[in-house]
């Protein structure tokens, strides 16, 4: 039996088929168009159809990063199912370098959005009825925000077995279980019963290339997980093996100051141990800045001047923390030291 053709947007992709579509979305309010930029590969053959899909905070270039290797792949051309990447959804945001849209709203607080309204509602009723309605699973990328780091973790609603599968599949070295946020795009697909994952990794407005590898990586291995391409025949690198958080909490200043940070994005950390000193910049004692609990950091704020309140270390706790401190310490193993990966384009 012959495979359908894709209908989307309008446009119609035929089995075998890749095409770059780019979706009228709003204008500026200088008339200049802005468009919803979708890459679509629809292959012969049947399978799951995947949303990739990153920028929905527009100062997140991450993803954008990651969206743009994925499309360079020739193992795509083995591809079973369609796969639909949108390396800018907020492209408002991405062009003012901000988080996001022109009038504060965050856009990934606008699902599932409406025909009319605000330019939030608009986007996100695009979105939801043009992206979302034809998927059967989403990978959503995202980073920290801005001077905030994320250790390289994937969040999601991990008392659904799809979403765990991919999760763990995925092979970051934590994963979290996530509440649904209402207004995200996650609660808009959780709501049409598509299993979603969101994949945190670096800061705002920064590339970080151990972070960039792990998606691209962690992206293919879901396909293969799906179905959606073949599985490996060489040798695979080092096995990571996800670890699940029990719970998190967020240290936060307790004066005004400058940090003195004494410890790393993804360390092991002890209940009492001194993680920080608070320091006036004209002198006088520092306050230290303990952890609660044994756990590992897996965001940290990267800018040493603070007001009392701010949040500056992200702590997880885990069951097993050994296990935790081994993932994240293989994790910094195999993607710190990989060579720069060869450009796919021809130079110019």
């Amino acid at each position: 039996m012959s495979r359908l053709p894709l209908k989307l947007a309008g446009e119609v992709i035929n089995p075998g088929e890749t095409r770059l579509l780019s979706i009228p979305a709003a204008r500026l309010y200088t008339d200049t168009p802005i468009d919803l930029p979708v890459e679509v590969i629809h292959s012969r053959k049947p399978g799951p159809v995947l949303l990739v899909c990153a920028a929905i905070h527009g100062d997140e270039i991450n993803g954008i990063e990651i969206c743009r290797r994925i499309v360079g792949k020739r193992l795509l051309r083995r591809l079973s199912g369609t796969l639909l990447i949108v390396p800018i959804v907020n492209m408002f945001g991405f062009i003012q370098q901000s988080r996001y849209l022109p009038d504060r709203r965050d856009l990934n607080r606008c699902f599932p959005g409406s025909p009319r309204g605000p330019l939030g509602s608009r986007l996100a009723n695009l979105i939801h009825t043009e992206l979302l309605s034809h998927c059967t699973h989403v990978i959503d990328l995202h980073t920290g925000a801005i001077h905030r780091k994320n250790l390289s973790q994937i969040r999601g609603d991990l008392d659904d077995p799809a979403a765990l599968g991919m999760a763990e599949a995925f092979g970051a070295p934590i994963f979290m279980d996530a509440k649904v946020r209402d207004g995200s795009l996650r609660a808009a697909a959780t709501e049409l019963g598509i299993p979603v994952i969101l994949y945190e990794a670096g800061e705002a407005l920064r590339f970080d290339e151990p972070a960039i590898k792990a998606g691209v990586r962690g992206i293919m291995s879901v396909m293969r997980h799906l179905g959606m391409l073949p599985a490996r025949t060489d040798q695979p690198p080092r096995k990571l093996v996800p670890v699940k958080a029990s719970r998190s909490y967020w240290l936060r200043a307790e004066r005004d100051g400058i940090v003195i940070s004494k410890i790393k994005l993804g360390q092991r950390v002890k209940e009492g141990q001194v993680l920080a000193y608070l320091a006036s910049p004209f002198g006088g004692p520092e306050k230290p800045l303990k952890s609660r609990s044994d756990g590992i950091v897996i965001a940290a704020s990267q800018i040493p001047l603070v007001n009392e309140g701010e949040a500056l270390f992200h702590i997880a706790e885990f069951t097993t923390l050994r296990k935790a401190s081994d993932s994240v310490e293989a994790f910094q193993e195999q993607f710190d030291d990989q060579p720069e990966p060869e450009a796919f384009t021809q130079p110019l």
